[in-house]
């Protein structure tokens, strides 16, 4: 058997340098030159004998992260897909960023952050439609995937979406204090006279130790979002302040910033392979691009952004020193 012509550094680095057009057939022509140049089909192999799992991000993560400092963020986003109706993976989802259903594939995402630093330290991709496990059975399997990788976070933080009694309840079995946003009916106790729904209290600023039903003690937060209506926020954490409440709100978000990066800098919807196994396997190494950006800001203080226009930079000056397409004087003038 014939070696493969290209390995994951070559479409990694390929994902980390490209600026719109992310499909095999351009990691091809970019290539440098050489005497047997790789075909696009290359790439494509490439992409569908990655393995399915998530070992070797994590293998590329876990010397940048502290597994007993810092926050675990869980969270999904979609992956546009608006043309591909026969693409494995897509399905309709929810979108943030339209404020609509769309077609996409969803990305579910375990994050460590230390208020700074995103380092993603695993993922899962929704498949319930042909068989698979729905949103909190993945958000379940990574929790206990990072219990087992030894971590002891901070705090896990997630949104309301994951906020099940029995995703509480599991966390609690770590011993992992957790945060997240409630909605206003979910039911709670809060002075021993039965429950009632979570919007008809007067929350003090500081906050009120309730009993969540179903759960036990916790600690909920009344604020007031952007478009004016009320968040209720909840932690396990029965002492957290309301200081310390808007800090891990402020690094929860940041897994949005995550999400962004990864389709702005690393092309992480722009895959045009239609079976599955080559969906996962442009995912998960766009993961790793968005790592090892992560790494160079890490190390140098340079922005996902500003590394990226760094390279089309370079190569404008390389033309200009150099420029190709002049006009040829004419000889008869």
């Amino acid at each position: 058997m014939n070696a493969p012509k290209v390995d994951e550094l070559d479409y990694i680095q390929f994902l980390i340098a490209a600026q719109r057009v992310f499909t095999c057939t351009e990691a091809a022509a970019c290539q440098p030159e050489q005497p047997e140049p790789p075909a696009h089909d290359a790439f494509t192999r490439l992409l569908s004998r990655q393995p399915p799992d998530t070992a070797a991000l994590w293998q590329e993560v876990r010397s940048l992260v502290r597994r007993r400092a810092g926050a675990l963020l869980l969270d999904d986003s979609t992956l546009d897909k608006p043309y591909a109706r026969q693409m494995d993976l897509v399905t309709r989802h929810w979108s943030g960023k339209h404020h609509r259903v769309v077609l996409g594939i969803n990305l579910i995402s375990l994050v460590w952050t230390d208020g700074d630093t995103l380092l993603p330290c695993d993922f899962r991709l929704y498949d319930k439609p042909v068989g698979g496990l729905n949103k909190n059975e993945h958000a379940r399997a990574m929790l206990a995937e990072a219990h087992q990788r030894g971590f002891r976070p901070q705090i896990v933080a997630f949104d309301g979406w994951y906020a099940s009694l029995e995703n509480l309840k599991t966390i609690r079995t770590y011993q992992w204090p957790w945060f997240t946003r409630l909605k206003g009916n979910r039911l709670v106790n809060p002075d021993d006279t039965g429950n009632v729904p979570l919007s008809t209290l007067a929350i003090p600023p500081e906050g009120q130790v309730v009993h969540l039903k179903g759960y036990g003690f916790i600690r909920v937060f009344r604020t007031v979002a952007p478009d004016g209506d009320a968040e209720y926020w909840a932690t396990s954490d029965l002492a957290m302040s309301e200081a310390q409440r808007a800090e891990w709100a402020r690094q929860a978000f940041g897994i949005e910033s995550y999400h962004r990066g990864l389709k702005q800098c690393c092309g992480i919807e722009k895959c045009q392979a239609q079976l599955e196994a080559a969906q996962r396997g442009h995912i998960q190494l766009a993961l790793r691009a968005f790592v090892r950006l992560e790494a160079h800001w890490l190390r140098t203080g340079v922005s996902w952004y500003a590394a990226k226009t760094d390279i089309i930079r370079t190569a404008v000056r390389e033309y200009l020193a150099h420029p190709r397409y002049t006009l040829v004087s004419d000889p008869t003038a």
